[in-house]
């Protein structure tokens, strides 16, 4: 692999759920440093993409590459295995539980061997609290339940186990969604750290806010299909919007409104005080 051949890379992708086209056609790059912006509103396809991309849909038709060789995930777990990371909107995590024993859900330590084997608290404690202390959360108490931290921080706590477990690829399922603008800026400027470690971000969202200011390319999904895909010095906010919200179809409409109160106003005209002749 040169440093140039992209992490992980879509070619003509679709997914087809019988007669429903969910997504068709779509190309994409994501290289190491370098964080790809998903962006489309509801319904777009984004969420499908995304679960092709981490094992959880097979492509019906097109091509997956991990580091230039083609791919084809069996499952979520075997995406994980190769360095693709999700973290989903809910996280994956239980609120009522410690935040030490919630970073290495799954991925227990132990110590002691045979049925002496147990769950190996003092690493768990040591190793998330150096781990979130990297991303500026500093714990009093690593056994604290998950649900005592802001939504920021949570969404932090996600992202830094993935990395922790060796991602390569993150792939962020609308992070920021129902966060403040201080939570979000918390997430944000996490992201911008993954990226400069020198994994591949996909960072999928509808608000363009969020985005540019860590986007370094940015690919515009309406009704299942590509509008493209932009660098940051291609295209400007308002025209990534444009593009999202379906800039034609908007014109159209204020076309009509313009003409529909032009006619308004023309019914609604004074008449000077004449009566009509007739």
């Amino acid at each position: 692999m040169t440093n140039d051949t992209p992490i992980i890379e879509a070619r003509g992708v679709s997914k087809y759920f019988g007669s429903v086209v969910a997504i068709e056609d779509i190309s994409l790059q994501v290289r190491a440093g370098e964080v790809m912006c998903l962006l489309g509103d509801n319904g777009a396809g984004k969420s499908t993409l995304i679960k092709t991309f981490s094992g959880v849909h097979q492509p019906t038709e097109g091509t997956m590459l991990l580091d230039g060789e083609e791919v084809l995930f069996e499952s979520p777990r075997d995406a994980i295995d190769r360095g693709i990371a999700t973290v989903f909107q809910d996280l994956s995590m239980i609120p009522l539980v410690g935040i030490s024993r919630n970073f290495f859900l799954g991925r227990e330590p132990t110590k002691g061997v045979g049925p002496f084997k147990r769950f190996d608290m003092a690493k768990a404690d040591r190793v998330s609290r150096e781990e979130l202390s990297k991303i500026g959360i500093e714990l009093r108490d690593t056994s604290q339940p998950v649900s005592t931290l802001s939504g920021g921080e949570r969404q932090s706590v996600a992202i830094a186990r993935a990395v922790y477990f060796g991602a390569k690829v993150l792939i962020l399922d609308e992070p920021t969604s129902a966060l403040g603008v201080k939570q979000a800026a918390v997430v944000l400027r996490y992201i911008a750290q993954t990226r400069e470690q020198g994994l591949g971000v996909i960072f999928i969202t509808h608000n363009i806010h969020h985005a540019y200011p860590v986007g370094d390319k940015f690919t515009v999904l309406t009704h299942g299909r590509s509008e493209g895909t932009f660098d940051k010095d291609e295209i400007s906010p308002s025209e990534l919007e444009k593009l999202m919200a379906g800039g034609a179809e908007l014109e159209k409409l204020e076309e009509e409104l313009q003409g529909g109160s032009s006619g308004s106003e023309a019914s609604a005209a004074p008449s000077n005080g004449r009566e009509s002749d007739e």
